[in-house]
């Protein structure tokens, strides 16, 4: 498995959880860091994760597609999840 498949993963992870936390408290989108943000947080923790899991040793990189379509993935699950559920949450 490479590690852009491990990363869509993750992201759509993230994703249905934060959407999940904005149904079962949608204040939560009112704290100092707005939802949004979250998911790119988490996009930085796993790039963070992953240089010290390699320890700058070369290795597989995630590239930049993948990226842009985990962070994607992330913020669409976010989104629909709340929409569908009818929560009043905000998003940013």
């Amino acid at each position: 498995m490479t590690i852009d498949r491990v990363f869509l993963g993750y992201m759509t992870l993230v994703g249905i959880v934060t959407g999940a936390i904005l149904v079962a408290a949608p204040n939560a989108g009112d704290f100092i860091i707005k939802p949004y943000f979250w998911i790119l947080i988490a996009v930085a923790l796993f790039e963070g994760g992953t240089s010290i899991y390699r320890r700058a040793a070369p290795g597989p990189v995630l590239t930049m597609p993948a990226r842009l379509i985990g962070f994607g993935i992330g913020i669409a699950l976010m989104v629909a999840i709340p929409t569908l559920a009818g929560s009043p949450a905000r998003f940013m």
